[in-house]
């Protein structure tokens, strides 16, 4: 097991995250005192759906779009959020203002089915109404990272069929996504390469996943991996500034052979990729991720008015 593993959620040390407050259920609390009942659903079942968002200058970046995919992802598993998306919004204010958060800050909104009059599966024995907490930290990506990449491993967990469970649900139940992260950790890797059904290349444990080849940039069909915000802006990125972009089925020769590969996600936005399998990728230049997060830099500021 390798001793130095970093992934793409690896962030400075912020010491302003040790007094942090919480929101439960409409309160603020300190983060030693923001607690949830054990009856919960989600801790009792992970019966919930969550959305990983990032603070620039004051302004939730892609709000709509990560709103749509949450209300989706509930509306399909009949989970009631409670509230619309301006009660979001006005929950996630308060939270900011009550931290004094302006910007780069990372939010994990969390929403469960609620408490359970007993501790059993069906949904109806979660009469209470759900479970809404936001934790919101001060929180960078290493800038190491970008340097130094990161470090895949092929695992044999897979992302399975949308009739077993659709990757697109950010659900709280996790458990695929932390077995091969496990896996990669016990290949000496920091994180799993995972594959969809069939065998072509799919997404990591945390994150989407692309190629380079020949200035082209690749990424899954989509069909069997999360539905990244991160993941769409960059395909669009790519179609708005003449850079061929395909979204298709190809396999490990492929991905082994490329000239460069990153990950997506709300967190690190572009990650590059070292090595896959041992395997180094292309010859550590890479100018098409470094275009790409250029571009990606400038939406976020134009977004956000940065």
């Amino acid at each position: 097991m390798t001793t130095d593993t970093h992934t793409t959620h690896t962030a400075d040390e912020d010491a302003r995250n040790r007094d942090i407050k919480i929101y439960v259920n409409g309160d603020l609390v300190h983060r030693d005192d923001a607690k949830v009942s054990v009856y919960d659903s989600g801790f009792m079942l992970g019966d919930g759906m969550w959305e990983g968002m990032r603070l620039y200058n004051g302004t939730w970046a892609f709000f709509d779009e990560h709103m749509d995919r949450f209300f989706n992802s509930c509306k399909s598993v009949s989970l009631d959020v409670g509230i619309d998306k301006a009660g979001i919004m006005d929950a996630l204010t308060r939270t900011a203002e009550a931290n004094g958060m302006v910007t780069d800050v990372h939010c994990r909104l969390m929403l469960t089915r609620g408490v359970k009059v007993k501790p059993f599966q069906h949904p109806s024995l979660s009469q209470s109404g759900p479970t809404l907490v936001i934790i919101m930290e001060h929180s960078k990506p290493v800038e190491a990272l970008q340097s130094k990449g990161i470090r895949l491993a092929t695992v044999p967990q897979v992302r399975g069929l949308p009739m077993a469970q659709d990757a697109k649900y950010n659900s709280h139940s996790k458990l695929n996504c932390v077995i091969a992260c496990l896996q990669a950790e016990q290949a000496g890797a920091d994180e799993g390469l995972m594959l969809d059904p069939h065998g072509f290349v799919n997404t990591t444990n945390a994150c989407n996943f692309f190629i380079v080849r020949r200035g082209a940039v690749w990424t899954s069909t989509g069909d069997y991996c999360m539905n990244g915000v991160t993941r769409q802006k960059v395909i669009d990125l790519c179609r708005a500034n003449d850079i061929p972009v395909f979204e298709k089925n190809y396999s490990l020769y492929e991905a082994y052979g490329a000239d460069e590969a990153f990950l997506t996600g709300t967190f690190g936005a572009q990650t590059p990729v070292a090595s896959i399998d041992g395997k180094p990728i292309g010859t550590g230049t890479r100018p098409v991720t470094q275009r790409i997060r250029e571009l990606y830099k400038a939406l976020i500021a134009e977004h956000t008015g940065g």
